[in-house]
């Protein structure tokens, strides 16, 4: 087995220390709020965190490097804390690790020495250039173009770049960027520096949200590129490049939905203890706490869980996590909005006014549904991988899964772990059912499969999680299970709800078809995952 990479437990806890310093020293609320408000890249803030003092950006660069050497699951934490703090400052900061990142994963000797040396000795800030306005998500319809340009031997030795960008975090202030451009093989990433001529930086954008983190359009009229800025050396491999560097970008804003999820909800419990309405706190009233705070908490703890466990998947070596970085990203950044969304509500008024920082934090959360992919993006790629497993394995796939909770719930007693085998086995037999019936040409069906596999597979990385705290007599595991159980209540009626109308929802199914899978469905142990579960919500309650 690969050794699994990353900083001990106390290095880390230390850098996030450093970054809850940073926040009481740098980036009080009020200077939160005076940056959101003045829409000020916080270009100050971004060169302390990487100046030698802190040196935040060590955390992602290999040792050999001059770096921490620090994996995924340390940036993971680190992305997660910044997220709390501010989402506008975090996604500055974060974007210098997106542009890198096709450096540190296909980069030359070369070329990791020379620009992440610039990041290490001079804190450069560095962005990602990929989306164009007509192209998206679509990468292969990207429009800037790279011509290849001889010298008098016949040698490439430039290339030059016409086009242009759209949003690009960092675009107005990076020093340099990872731009993808079409080359005459394929796409093909390059490192542009930001003075090369006939680069021009757009204006800083007018967001709705995250509006202290800079975004610029960027245009590129005849700059000249020198061929060994060509990353990895080869050209043509943008698009594998670009597939690469999504599988950890999308686990990093999966952090920042979870963070920011967090922070909005940890404001409406202190709000919520603090606050009394007709002679209690509203903590203790259950059409407050079990409507806007306990679901919430259960779902940002079940976030947390699956996201630790591909991030430690990729430390130890495991590279094939395209799917599980778009379950995390889709489901973290919708149930962070979501808790957003909540903490207005649960602050009444008062959620509606600035200062109480959750209608920014609400207006910050939401572009983590959209960038690096939109859910809808997300809900394709799981589908359609998930899918095409789970015809060509005849359904093994999603079996060994089942098996696997199945043996847990024979061991572990009171966590539910069956009704999770159960859920797979349907979800299983659904995806089938939906190919068979060729109702899987409907997009509407796919989303429908897409949610149901993110439910179920989020579920069964908490049931891990918490099994292994049991095992190990961990004190959280009490609280834990509880959250478990709620968790798998509201997955099971996913997973029956949305089920049902993948089976009766399309007149070209006959009915005794349908019939048959709805008795399937209902003669199930996902009709129980309910039982005692507003006790379970008490319990919770209790711990907060």
């Amino acid at each position: 087995m690969t050794e699994k990479a990353g900083l001990d437990i106390e290095t880390r806890e230390m850098i996030l220390d450093t970054i809850r310093s940073v926040h009481k020293e740098l980036l009080s609320r009020d200077k939160i709020l005076k940056l959101d408000e003045s829409e000020e890249f916080p270009l100050d803030i971004i060169k302390e965190l990487l100046s030698e003092r802190v040196g935040l950006q060590m955390v992602f660069i290999p040792e050999e490097y001059g770096g921490l050497g620090g994996g995924v699951v340390d940036t993971f934490h680190v992305s997660t804390e910044l997220a709390k703090i501010c989402l506008g400052v975090s996604t500055a900061f974060l974007a210098i690790h997106l542009g890198v990142e096709p450096i540190l994963l296909s980069g030359t000797e070369e070329q990791k020495k020379k620009w992440l040396g610039k990041i290490v000795d001079k804190g450069a800030i560095v962005a990602y250039a990929v989306t164009e306005s007509e192209a998206g998500s679509n990468l292969e319809a990207i429009k800037t173009k790279a011509e290849p340009i001889k010298d008098e031997s016949g040698k490439i030795s430039w290339y030059k770049l016409n086009g242009s960008k759209q949003f690009i975090s960092n675009g107005g202030f990076a020093e340099f960027f990872s731009v993808l451009a079409k080359a005459p093989e394929e796409p093909t990433f390059f490192i542009v520096e930001g003075n090369s001529k006939g680069f021009v930086r757009g204006e800083h954008e007018h967001k709705h949200g995250i509006r202290s983190a800079n975004t610029a359009a960027l245009t590129f009229e005849n700059v000249m590129v020198p061929a060994e800025n060509i990353i990895g050396g080869v050209p043509g491999n943008g698009m594998k490049q670009a597939n690469e560097v999504f599988a950890y970008t999308r686990l990093m804003v999966a952090a920042f939905g979870l963070g920011a999820g967090l922070s909005a909800i940890e404001k409406s419990i202190k709000f919520a203890k603090e606050r009394v309405q007709f002679g209690s706190p509203l903590i203790e009233k259950q059409g407050y706490s079990h409507k806007l705070i306990v679901p919430h908490i259960v779902r940002l703890g079940a976030a947390r869980m699956y996201i630790e466990e591909i991030a430690s998947r990729i430390d130890s070596g495991d590279t094939d996590i395209m799917v599980e970085g778009s379950i995390a990203k889709y489901f973290a950044t919708e149930i962070g909005n979501a808790a957003a969304e909540s903490a207005i509500q649960a602050h009444g008024g008062y959620g509606y006014m600035r200062e109480y920082e959750v209608e920014k934090i609400k207006r910050d959360v939401r572009v983590t549904t959209i960038y690096e992919g939109t859910s809808e993006i997300q809900q394709n790629i799981i589908y359609l991988f998930r899918w095409r497993t789970t015809v060509r394995s005849k359904g093994q796939y999603y079996n060994n899964l089942a098996r696997e909770m199945e043996d847990i719930a024979g061991k572990v007693k009171d966590i539910n772990a069956k009704i999770i085998g159960d859920s797979l086995n349907i979800l299983n037999d659904l995806i089938m059912f939906a190919h068979k019936q060729r109702l899987t040409r409907q997009q509407h069906i796919q989303f429908l499969l897409s949610d149901i596999i993110t439910y179920t597979e989020v579920a069964a990385a908490f049931v891990r999680k918490v099994a292994n705290l049991i095992e190990h007599g961990n004190l959280d595991a009490g609280k834990l299970s509880a959250m478990l159980r709620i968790f798998i209540s509201e997955v099971a009626q996913i997973v029956i709800s949305k089920g049902l109308i993948i089976v009766q929802g399309c007149e070209t199914v006959e009915e005794e078809a349908k019939s048959k899978f709805f008795e399937k469905i209902m003669n199930s142990s996902l009709t129980k995952a309910s039982q005692n579960v507003v006790s379970d919500m008490d319990k919770v309650v209790k711990t907060l």
